[in-house]
């Protein structure tokens, strides 16, 4: 699929990874269609998207707002090209234990990082199957496949996500649908401050260093 005019929504968008990928599209001429929960911090990504292109911001929680990130992107450009599902909860910082995670801090984790995943899929793959092509990446990580203590809530949830990415890529094998799972390995980013508190996270790449390998996937 061309980037060039292409309608791209993009979650977890008003900072980090989702910002910097949406920065790299935004380059390559698509159109834009971002979401996340700071209405304030998402409106300056939007303003500084539309300096290269169209970009509508959507102020909502991809964990009760999917319909109405889509309806608005929709309602905006009139379809769907690509959807990237980049919007994570860590749970509580600094992350506890599993046997000390509460479970409705597991259930908020489960639902932004694996249902709503599913869902917006769900909603954007009826007509990117009518079209006979579209892409759908989920943003992973490598705590959905290796244990690490204190990380077992973000690695489950990140487990199911990738589960559901084959599964998905399976039953849209020849339909032109492309279903991608990406670990974008550590980052030095605000989340993984909240998730390792006090640790020097300088050594590491920062979304911008990141973002165009995702971006040519």
């Amino acid at each position: 699929m061309k980037i060039k005019d292409s309608v791209i929504l993009v979650t977890g968008a008003s900072s980090g990874l989702g910002l910097e990928t949406s920065l790299v599209l935004a380059a390559h001429g698509a159109k834009l269609v971002i979401a996340a929960r700071g209405a304030a911090a998402l409106e300056r990504a939007a303003a500084s998207l539309r300096e290269f292109t169209e970009a509508v911001a959507v102020p909502a929680d991809v964990s009760d707002d999917a319909e109405g990130i889509v309806a608005a992107g929709i309602a905006r450009f009139g379809r769907i090209d690509a959807l990237v599902n980049n919007a994570s909860e860590l749970g509580p910082s600094p992350m506890p234990r599993l046997d000390a995670l509460r479970w409705q801090d597991f259930e908020r984790i489960l639902r932004v990082n694996a249902l709503a995943p599913l869902h917006l899929s769900q909603l954007v793959l009826p007509a990117m199957r009518a079209r006979g092509q579209g892409v759908i990446m989920n943003i992973s990580s490598d705590a959905g496949v290796n244990a690490y203590p204190g990380w077992g809530g973000y690695g489950a949830s990140k487990a199911a996500l990738e589960h559901v990415s084959r599964t998905l890529a399976a039953e849209l094998d020849g339909s032109g649908v492309r279903v991608l799972c990406v670990d974008p390995g550590d980052m030095n980013t605000t989340m993984h401050q909240l998730a390792e508190p006090g640790v020097d996270l300088s050594a590491l790449p920062r979304a911008r260093d990141v973002a165009p390998a995702i971006v040519a996937l």
